[in-house]
């Protein structure tokens, strides 16, 4: 397997429940995990995430739900309008529904259809195309 670049490992309050979302609801898949850390390395695609279930250890501070407030986690996929289904289809309310932003990068436009949604531990994860 080729480690991206950059690969978040977000803290998480059940490990279990948080598996169950990314990978019944989002179509992750488990890469690898470590049962005995409560810790999962999982990827959809060129994506890849860890979780850790909180044990303290990385703690800057206290936590609280929503996890990663000032963030959201973009993830480009293949098919945006798919992943959306598969959101609504597991009755998971997005946080933002789908829609068409034009965003300004130097000289000209990004165009992209994305939506966002909030996993079970309030990280914001925008999905686009």
């Amino acid at each position: 397997m080729k480690f991206n670049a950059l690969i978040p490992e977000l803290t998480v309050a059940d490990i279990e429940r948080t598996r169950a979302f990314y990978e019944n609801v989002l179509h992750f898949r488990v890469e690898y995990e470590r049962s005995e850390n409560k810790f999962i390395f999982m990827s959809f695609e060129n994506i890849q995430i860890m979780f850790e279930q909180d044990n303290g250890h990385w703690s800057t501070g206290k936590l609280e739900h929503p996890y990663g407030r000032g963030i959201n986690l973009e993830m480009t996929v293949p098919d945006v309008e798919l992943m959306y289904k598969y959101v609504t289809d597991a009755g998971v309310k997005p946080f933002r529904e789908m829609m068409t932003n034009t965003y300004r990068s130097g000289n000209s436009d990004i165009i992209q259809k994305e939506f966002l949604v909030q996993d079970p531990d309030g990280y914001l994860l925008r999905f686009t195309n």
